[in-house]
């Protein structure tokens, strides 16, 4: 389908440049993506809590939560899973460009909705992080109890057990969530920040 020919996209006058100012550090994405049970939910909010203890403006999407309203008139099936991420790739854009710190969430197993998502961004917004955390892990702590219903074929296309997760190739961040706490991956995601100059 293509673009409607009466739809014209109208630039903001206040520009992202005018709101990094304003809030005194830059915008970007932080994906954090792994395997169900790998830590995501957890993760970025304790990440969104020191920056809101630091003063800086952060928002979490977290993927349940997405699919309670924006998203929920869709499947797990592979196509709605390639546009689930896709819309919630538009909206992250959207929270970058109104001067935020935005944290998505979701397992997005797939590299090249990934790519997709990241192409959405000027160089340096779109920041990967893998949380690298090992299946069984992830099974011991299954704190949905999804991979036990995915064992007994109650779920169908689960990542990771009936579904794949595709590894990302080049993340910026790499975390050990099964050997680091919480406070140490939270440092982690800062230091890299920091270090990027984006706080």
């Amino acid at each position: 389908m293509g673009k409607n020919q009466y739809i014209t996209w109208h630039q903001s006058a206040v520009t992202k440049t005018d709101r990094h100012q304003l809030n005194g550090h830059k915008s970007c994405v932080l994906w954090f993506t792994g395997l169900s049970g790998s830590g995501k939910s957890t993760l970025a909010n304790a990440v969104d809590i020191e920056l809101f203890k630091q003063g800086y403006h952060s928002y979490v999407l977290d993927g349940d939560n997405i699919r309670h309203g924006l998203n929920k008139d869709l499947s797990f099936n592979e196509g709605d899973r390639k546009e689930n991420i896709r819309r919630i790739g538009e909206v992250a854009k959207l929270f970058v460009d109104s001067g935020q710190i935005v944290s998505t969430a979701f397992i997005s197993p797939f590299c090249t909705d990934r790519q997709q998502v990241r192409l959405m961004f000027d160089p340096g917004e779109f920041i990967e992080i893998f949380l690298k955390c090992p299946i069984h892990v992830c099974e011991d702590r299954d704190p949905k109890g999804l991979y036990r219903k995915a064992r007994n074929g109650e779920i169908l296309e689960f990542t990771g057990i009936s579904s794949p997760y595709e590894l990302p190739v080049h993340p910026e961040i790499v975390i050990e969530t099964h050997n680091l706490t919480i406070e140490q991956s939270v440092r982690k995601v800062l230091t890299y920040l920091s270090e990027k100059k984006i706080l």
